[in-house]
């Protein structure tokens, strides 16, 4: 029996197909399919501007970088998510604020949010985990509240024209979620989203920003920009330079390179125009199935998938088991294994990983987080997963937890 993979990427005919063309086209950096990628991305989403990168991760630092966060500074953010989320706070010289999360959701708590705000505040960086869209109305009326925009101190002509506290929203999962009927990208000041081989979207690695700031910003103005900023601080890319006679360029600043190329733009262009007809509804297909499966069971605890405001993009299935220490649910994760099918844990939290535990971050300080992640499994979501394959793997998952819990 062959083993059941966890998240396998699709890639079909029809994506080889626009990856030949792309190559024989001659452009395989960032040129004319990259461009249309990002048009599309604005039009699905709703949102004014796109620009697409290699990582969701360079999008995150490109935007804390522009607003200014340095030294001193402070960044909140969930104990509970990948480490890229805090990464990027370290290595703009900042401090990443960790708070607990929601029992229910996993998502940032938006309560101890507001607890957490200093003088020192510059961006929240809620996490949309599984593909849950946070409670953004409650965060956005956090940071335009009174007492919260008293203490932000604006450093800088970007963060005096704000005048609040950003928020940033890490949307890695979150593509085709919706918040209160709209797509996310429309609910902060920007969404970033994660491309990555495992994503529900793929183009192999990659990124996008999407650019939602209120006026007086404009966000054409500041798409443009990142352009620049994303390149070198070069002021025409591959594509402009090869126009008749138009070689010349200009370094207006030391900036990064983080750029998306056509090829991977390519994957992601089939991967959006059939994602919300064909991806999605598959997605949702078997994350409704493993709930239909599971819910008789008094140990399941079911994620939330949708509530009077919220419907997640199907990203993760994060089951988590009643009345089970760490120990016994890694036990379980074990002999899921031992049948044959590949689950996993989102996320080992901040507060468990070496480099930040030696910096003083203690899991006992984030109850929630902790126990969300001691009883949580992901189970495998994959367009081509088969309905007997989806067998297999509750077959699976409730042998392994009855297993356990009966030798407890």
């Amino acid at each position: 029996m062959s083993l059941i993979p966890f998240s396998p990427p699709r890639i079909d005919d029809e994506i080889i197909n626009e990856v030949t063309a792309a190559l024989k086209s001659g452009w395989i950096t960032t040129g004319p399919r990259t461009k249309q990628f990002e048009k599309d991305l604005s039009a699905y989403n709703g949102n004014p501007n796109t620009l697409c990168l290699n990582s969701a991760t360079a999008g995150l630092e490109i935007m804390l970088r522009w607003f200014g966060v340095k030294e001193g500074d402070e960044v909140i953010l969930p104990a509970y998510t990948y480490s890229a989320t805090a990464n990027v706070v370290m290595h703009c010289g900042a401090k990443p604020v960790l708070v607990d999360v929601d029992p229910v959701d996993f998502n940032i708590d938006p309560a101890k949010v507001k607890a957490a705000i200093t003088t020192r505040t510059k961006v929240i960086m809620p996490v949309d985990i599984a593909g849950l869209p946070c409670r953004y109305d409650e965060l956005n009326a956090i940071v335009k509240s009174p007492e919260i925009t008293a203490l932000f101190k604006a450093e800088g002509e970007r963060q005096q024209q704000l005048g609040r506290i950003m928020i940033l929203s890490d949307a890695a999962h979150s593509l085709g979620g919706t918040y209160k009927g709209k797509k996310t990208g429309n609910q902060a000041d920007v969404t970033v989203y994660s491309f990555h081989a495992v994503k529900n979207l793929t183009t192999a690695e990659g990124g996008a920003i999407a650019l939602n700031f209120p006026a007086p910003f404009n966000n054409e103005d500041i798409y443009k920009y990142l352009c620049i900023f994303t390149l070198h601080g070069q002021n025409k890319d591959a594509l402009a330079k090869m126009q008749k006679g138009n070689w010349k360029y200009d370094i207006i600043e030391a900036g990064y390179k983080c750029n998306m190329t056509d090829l991977m733009a390519a994957i992601g262009l089939v991967e959006l125009r059939r994602y919300e007809n064909d991806t999605l509804p598959r997605r949702k297909a078997i994350c409704n199935y493993y709930h239909q499966t599971l819910t008789s069971y008094p140990w399941a605890e079911l994620p939330l998938l949708k509530d009077d405001q919220r419907e997640t993009s199907y990203h993760l299935y994060q089951l988590r088991i009643k009345g089970i220490t760490e120990e016994q649910r890694d036990a379980i994760i074990q002999k899921i294994f031992d049948e044959d099918v590949s689950v996993n844990v989102h996320f080992i939290p901040l507060p468990r990983l070496s480099f930040y535990k030696n910096l003083g971050y203690d899991i006992n300080n984030y109850p929630v987080t902790y126990d969300n992640f001691s009883r949580e499994i992901s189970l495998p979501i994959f367009y081509d997963l088969s309905q007997e394959q989806l067998k297999r793997v509750t077959d699976a998952v409730i042998h392994s937890v009855e297993a356990v819990m009966s030798n407890a």
